[in-house]
C-alpha cells in the first residue's frame, strides 16, 4: 500500500525482491529510514515581525524568586534576552511569613489590627519585585491572592501539599472573593502607589497588571460576576494610583473547553459591553486578554506520548474568541501559561507521563510549539505578544527529579537552551517550507502522530544577520534515526557569509545526560557541579565556516536527531 516510499531504483527492481523484504523496505520507508528532509528559507519573503513572545516566565513559588539559585537563574534568563523579560509570580499577596514550598508562597502584605484596620507591609514584595527590576526584568504583576484577613472563607488557609497527594487539597482560603472589596481596592491603590514611589512613573508604566489566574477553575471560589466585580475595583485601583498603567485579565484555563471559553467570554462582553460595578459606567479598562494553554501527555505503552495539538486547540480558540470582539482587534494578547502540561510542581516519579521534562523532548516540543503559536496568531490576525512559560526552579530539590523547571539545584536544562537559541532571533519572520514539515493547523487539529516525524524551522532576517532554528520532533519520546536535512536559504543579501550552527540533542547542551553518564549521582561533588554547568550551557555543533553565496543562494547539508533542536547563524 505505501510502495511510493520506496526508493525508485528498488522500484525498478521489486520484481526480483521476495515479498519479506519489500515489507521490511516498506517499513523502513514509513519509519523515516532512508529519506532526507528538505527545508528552504526565502529570506525575500517577510511574514512578520519577530515578536519575542517566548521572553515570559512564571512560577507558583513567589520566595524562591530571592534565594540562590531563583537568583541564579532569573540571572542567566536576563542575560539571554534582547529585550527586558517579563516575569509572572502566584501568591503576591498571599498571607504568611514567607516560607516557600510547592504550590505556595506568602508576603503578608496585608493584615489586619485587632480592630480591623489594614496593615500594609511591602518587605516580601519588594524583594521579589527588586530581584526582578536589578536584572532589567518587568513584573507581569499579578494581584492575588485573597489575604486571609480579607477572604470570605478563611479558614483552611495555609495548605501542605505534596506531590502525590491529591491536586483539590490546594484550594483553601485564598481563593475566596473579599468580604469587603473596598478594602481590596484600597490594597490594589496603595500597591501600585507605593510601586510607582519606589521604581519610579516610568518604570512601572512597563508593567503590565493582572488580576488572579484562573478564576473559571477552583482558583477562584466565586462566581464569573464576582469576578467581574473584582476585576472593576481592582483595575479602578490600579488606574487611580496611576492613570497610565496597563491592567488586564482574566487568565482563564483553555479557551478550548467550555468552561474556559464561556468565562473567557462573559469576561470580555463585561469588559466592553456591560455596566461597570464601580463607576456605574458601561466598560472597563482592558489593556491586555489573558488565557491560558496546556498539553496533554500521557504514558502510552511504557513511553511519554505528548500531545501539542491539545495545547494549540487552546491558543486558537482564545485567539478566535478575542478576534470576535472589534473592540479588541488589536488588544494585545498574553497566553499567560503555555505548557506542555498543567502542573509544574508534580515530579515524574508520581506522574510518570512528565518524563520528558529533564532531557531534549521538552526542548524540541518548546521549539515547535512556539512556531506554531506564532503561525496561529498570523491565522487569525491578533496582536500576539506573550506566551508565559510556566518553568522555573525548585529550591534545594533532588537532582532532576522532573519538575517542568529551567534548571535544577542551579544547572542549567536542555529547554533553556532553547530560549537562548530564541534570545538570537530578531528582526523579521520569513517564509519555511519543509518536505516533513506539518502545517500548523495539522499540529493543531491532530497533533504530530504521523510515522514521520515534524522536521521544520522558524527563520528570522536583520540587519546583517539571519537565523534558523531547525526541530526533529515527535509526540511519541522513542528513540528514532537523525533525519538528513538538506537546508536552503534563498535571497541572501550578501555573497560571503559566516555559518555557525549550535545544537541541542543528547550530546550537545545537555546537562542531563552528562548527569546520568556521572552514575546519577544524589550529591553531585564539586568538580561534578562544574561540569552539569558547562554541559547545561549552548553548545557550538562544529566550527564556524565562510561560504560562498552564488545567486543570492546557499545549500548545505546537516544531521538532525530525533527530538534533536538546532539553529543555524548567518551573518554577513
Amino acid at each position: 500500500l505505501r510502495i511510493y516510499l520506496l526508493p525508485p531504483l528498488l522500484l525498478k527492481k521489486i520484481n526480483n525482491i521476495p515479498f519479506t523484504k519489500i515489507l521490511i523496505l516498506w517499513f523502513c520507508g514509513t519509519s523515516g529510514w532512508g529519506q532526507k528532509a528538505t527545508i528552504t528559507v526565502d529570506f525575500s519573503q517577510e511574514i512578520g515581525p519577530m515578536q519575542p513572545a517566548w521572553a515570559w516566565f512564571g512560577y507558583d513559588e513567589p520566595n524562591y524568586t530571592y534565594m540562590k539559585d531563583g537568583k541564579k537563574l532569573l540571572t542567566e534568563i536576563a542575560a539571554l534576552s534582547p529585550v527586558p523579560v517579563y516575569v509572572r509570580a502566584h501568591n503576591l499577596l498571599t498571607t504568611g511569613d514567607g516560607t516557600p514550598a510547592l504550590k505556595w508562597g506568602s508576603t503578608n502584605a496585608y493584615t489586619e489590627d485587632a480592630k480591623g484596620n489594614p496593615k500594609y507591609d511591602w518587605t516580601i514584595v519588594d524583594k521579589i519585585f527588586d530581584t526582578y527590576i536589578e536584572r532589567g526584568m518587568k513584573p507581569l504583576a499579578q494581584i492575588g491572592f485573597m489575604p486571609e484577613a480579607l477572604s470570605t472563607k478563611p479558614q483552611p488557609y495555609r495548605h501542605n501539599w505534596v506531590p502525590g497527594q491529591p491536586y483539590n487539597t490546594i484550594y483553601t482560603g485564598w481563593t475566596y472573593p473579599p468580604k469587603d472589596y473596598k478594602k481590596w481596592a484600597e490594597l490594589i491603590y496603595q500597591w501600585v502607589k507605593h510601586s510607582v514611589a519606589r521604581y519610579g512613573q516610568k518604570e512601572v508604566e512597563s508593567w503590565y497588571w493582572e488580576l488572579w489566574n484562573e478564576p473559571d477553575s477552583p482558583y477562584w471560589s466565586g462566581t464569573v460576576q464576582e469576578y467581574c466585580k473584582l476585576y472593576d475595583y481592582s483595575a479602578d485601583a490600579v488606574r487611580r494610583a496611576l492613570p497610565t498603567a496597563k491592567i488586564g485579565g482574566p487568565h482563564v484555563t483553555g479557551p478550548a473547553g467550555r468552561r474556559g471559553g464561556n468565562f473567557l467570554k462573559t469576561f470580555l462582553k463585561h469588559c466592553t459591553q456591560d455596566t461597570n460595578y464601580v463607576t456605574g459606567k458601561i466598560g472597563t479598562p482592558l489593556d491586555f486578554v489573558a488565557f491560558h494553554a496546556k498539553g496533554a501527555p500521557k504514558l502510552v505503552n511504557g513511553h511519554v506520548q505528548m500531545n501539542m495539538g491539545t495545547q494549540l486547540r487552546d491558543i486558537s480558540s482564545g485567539f478566535e474568541i478575542v478576534a470576535s470582539f472589534p473592540q479588541l482587534k488589536n488588544t494585545p494578547i498574553i497566553i499567560g501559561e503555555s505548557d506542555p502540561e498543567g502542573c509544574a510542581a508534580c515530579g515524574m516519579k508520581t506522574d510518570p507521563q512528565n518524563a520528558y521534562r529533564n532531557g531534549t523532548m521538552y526542548s524540541s516540543y518548546t521549539a515547535a510549539s512556539f512556531a506554531r503559536k506564532y503561525a496561529l496568531a498570523d491565522l487569525h490576525q491578533v496582536n500576539f505578544k506573550g506566551a508565559v512559560s510556566w518553568s522555573f526552579e525548585f529550591e534545594d530539590q533532588p537532582w532532576f527529579y522532573g519538575f517542568r523547571d529551567l534548571a535544577t539545584n542551579g544547572v542549567d536544562k536542555p529547554v533553556l537552551n532553547v530560549f537562548r537559541m530564541f534570545g538570537m532571533m530578531n528582526g523579521k519572520r520569513v517564509d519555511v517550507k519543509g518536505n516533513f514539515m506539518y502545517p500548523a493547523l495539522t499540529v493543531r487539529d491532530s497533533s504530530v502522530r504521523r510515522s514521520t516525524p515534524d522536521i521544520g524551522g522558524l527563520a528570522t532576517k536583520d540587519e546583517g544577520t539571519a537565523a534558523v532554528m531547525l526541530w526533529n520532533y515527535h509526540d511519541d519520546d522513542v528513540a528514532g534515526t537523525a533525519a538528513m536535512v538538506d537546508l536552503t536559504l534563498k535571497n541572501i543579501p550578501a555573497q560571503k557569509v559566516k555559518i555557525t550552527q549550535y545544537r541541542i540533542d543528547n550530546e550537545h547542551s545537555n546537562s542531563y545526560e552528562v548527569w546520568k553518564k556521572m552514575g546519577s549521582p544524589t550529591n553531585p561533588s564539586a568538580e561534578q557541579i562544574t561540569e552539569l554547568e558547562k554541559a547545561g550551557q549552548l553548545a557550538r555543533y562544529g566550527e564556524s565556516k565562510r561560504q560562498t553565496v552564488k545567486d543570492g543562494q546557499l545549500i548545505f547539508s546537516t544531521t538532525l536527531p530525533r527530538q534533536g533542536v538546532g539553529l543555524v547563524m548567518v551573518e554577513w
